[in-house]
């Protein structure tokens, strides 16, 4: 068929034609995207309640998969920040276990998305939505990270935004100043290295410098105060190399059965599955536009979900399309899938050769490295813009961050579509628009008019016209009832006018029956005109034939006022 869908990865493509030359860029490319993601990877992990083997491992068997099945040239696959606050919050509720079901889940959806073409998911999810909870995550990012950037040495940070901040306020006199400074340099330099050399990652830069400041400091000056400083490996395993892949082992709770945890599992994991598809998608829209290409974005959703069913068994997190990665690719000159697989290489050479210099990062350095990437992802700018925009449209974006930062993610993306859904059904509800004509229509202004001369069509006496401009839905039914009330005196014929109805819904077919039938206890003949094919197959479709008869429904008005005119003498 022409239009079935065909499964084939970019990859698979780009290897058509492929020479040394674009090898020798990709290879460039992907050598310095590995380096931006590595503190990236191991930051999101940490940042995730797993750790930093976790997030490298993601990087690399999510970043492989991505680049290898995925729908586009370019796209660098990893963890992000947007999933930092979904996954605390499965880890916290469900364990570990919990997340790798989720994780498989949202990777199933994400393959079924694909498979079943809805690729063009995103357009569907409204601007001021996405807006509200990438802001709302990234405020939620950032109080993550006051423990750390401080060094208040809080050991149970509360989960929730309000409680942790008013812990923090508790802690202000915790404040460790080393730490404090430390956290404070990384960010300068995350900040101004950029302002230097844009080829230069500023928090790769930030990470070396805090790590050789802190290691001189504490081990080789002896300084007590720097010894303070907590490191990744105060805190957590080191890496010790890939991880085998297990199988998820649910410890259920008295009274609990595995359906069950899936079901409770199931609003985490579509959120997942969501996200995943929005950041990937809005990813590749993004790069198509600089590189002059065109993804393929059913492909693109299942080598996304391939990854994240994947990923989970070595220990990995949800994993998407990275933007601000992607981004670096191209600048650095990558156009192919080659590129985001030797980003992967770079990762898993780091994993195996120096895991033991990854344990000597400060945590304050990584809280800075969060705290830019709150930052950069808070899109603050936006939020201006979009406040003098219409004020509904506003309403959403703010319900949708309060919720995020205050509930969770799934309750705000839950809330925000159906505001949106709501408001935009009013705003086509207000742009139907529906004339009454009681004395004459003029030609100059009708299209399904057919007249040899310039005459004036005169509407007979005991007739009332209406013409409805908009789909005739739900929304307009009640509407035109009103419309109809509010004029006093009842007509003998009423003529309804439906050539600039694009289409009926069942609510409106119920509303036309209903004004048939209430129409006929008052003795008064509905006459309908114009009506499009479409809208009247629909109609023939549910039967409304037998309540209306095929010699009322006129093809144009001069048909509807003749019959109007034989019905009322």
């Amino acid at each position: 068929m022409k239009n079935k869908f065909v499964f084939q990865p970019t990859f698979f493509k780009c290897l058509k034609g492929y020479n040394g030359k674009q090898f020798s860029t990709d290879l460039m490319a992907g050598i310095i995207v590995g380096i931006v993601a590595i503190p990236l990877a191991i930051a999101f992990g940490i940042a995730s309640g797993v750790g930093p083997t976790e997030g490298l491992v993601t990087a690399i068997i999510a970043g492989f998969l991505i680049s290898f099945l995925g729908g586009t040239k370019v796209q660098i696959g990893g963890p992000t920040g947007a999933f930092i606050v979904i996954i605390y919050g499965i880890i916290q509720q469900h364990g570990l276990s919990g997340l790798m079901i989720a994780t498989i889940m949202a990777g199933i959806m994400l393959i079924a998305m694909g498979a079943l073409r809805l690729g063009t998911i995103i357009k569907f999810v409204p601007y001021p939505v996405i807006v509200g909870f990438t802001g709302g995550i990234a405020l939620t990012i950032f109080s993550t990270q006051m423990n750390d950037f401080f060094g208040l040495g809080i050991a149970d940070v509360p989960a929730d935004f309000l409680h942790k901040w008013w812990c923090y306020f508790q802690h202000t006199g915790d404040i460790n100043w080393w730490s404090f400074g430390i956290a404070m340099m990384s960010l300068l330099i995350i900040i101004f290295t950029p302002k230097l050399s844009s080829k230069v990652p500023g928090s790769l830069v930030a990470i070396i410098v805090a790590t050789l400041a802190v290691w001189l400091l504490a081990d080789v000056a002896g300084i007590e105060g720097a010894k303070s400083i907590s490191t990744i490996g105060d805190l957590y395993t080191l890496p010790q190399g890939m991880p085998a892949p297990t199988l998820p082992t649910l410890n259920l709770k008295e009274g609990e059965t595995i359906l069950g945890v899936v079901q409770a599992l199931f609003p985490a994991a579509f959120t997942i599955a969501i996200l995943g598809a929005i950041e990937s998608l809005l990813s590749a829209m993004v790069v198509d536009g600089v590189i002059g290409d065109k993804h393929d974005s059913n492909t693109e959703l299942i080598g996304q979900g391939i990854a994240n069913v994947v990923v989970p068994f070595f220990g990995g997190i949800p994993a998407t399309g990275a933007i601000a990665r992607t981004m670096t690719n191209i600048n650095n000159g990558g156009r192919t899938p080659i590129a985001g697989i030797v980003h992967a290489v770079v990762l898993l050479l780091v994993l195996l050769l120096l895991g033991s210099l990854v344990g000597m990062i400060p945590m304050p350095c990584l809280a800075a490295v969060l705290v830019m990437v709150a930052y950069n992802m808070s899109g603050w700018k936006t939020f201006v813009s979009l406040a003098k925009n219409p004020k509904s449209d506003f309403a959403v974006l703010i319900t949708t961050f309060v919720l995020t930062v205050v509930f969770d993610l799934t309750i705000a993306i839950e809330i925000g579509l159906l505001m949106a859904v709501v408001l935009f059904l009013k705003r086509t509800t207000e742009a139907v628009s529906i004339k009454v004509f009681q004395k004459e229509i003029d030609p100059n202004a009708e299209t399904d008019v057919q007249l040899h001369e310039e005459e004036k069509l005169n509407i007979p006496e005991g007739t009332e016209v209406y013409e409805i401009d908009g789909p005739y839905f739900f929304g307009i039914a009640n509407k035109f009832d009103d419309l109809m009330h509010s004029l006093g005196d009842k007509p003998k014929v009423r003529i309804i006018r439906m050539r600039k109805v694009p289409f009926i819904d069942s609510t409106g077919i119920h509303n036309l029956e209903s004004l048939c039938h209430q129409s006929k206890r008052e003795g008064i003949q509905l006459v309908l005109s114009g009506v499009k094919d479409n809208v009247k197959n629909t109609l023939k479709k549910a039967g409304f034939n037998n309540v209306l008869s095929d010699e009322f429904i006129c093809s144009n008005i001069n048909e509807a006022l003749n019959k109007a005119a034989e019905l009322c003498k």
